[in-house]
């Protein structure tokens, strides 16, 4: 039981050592936008995130979803 806590605890501490030098190697420690709208890529395929769909659906219509009648 306890060399499976020792190790994991080794390999916790390897990976918040890899993340520390990531985080130092880059300019002010930030790293690049992760979301969809942010990427040249993406945007130039067409490709939008959830909540960008979502509004534009809701722009285009009274409603994002239409209902149906029960008649």
């Amino acid at each position: 039981m306890m060399k499976i806590l020792l190790l994991s605890t080794l390999i916790i501490a390897i990976g918040m050592a890899f993340f520390l030098i990531k985080v130092l190697s880059n300019k002010n420690g930030t790293f690049s936008s992760q979301h969809i709208h942010d990427s040249k890529a993406m945007r130039e395929r067409g490709i939008h995130c959830v909540m960008d769909q979502d509004k534009e659906m809701r722009r285009k219509s009274r409603f994002a979803v239409e209902e149906k009648s029960n008649q």
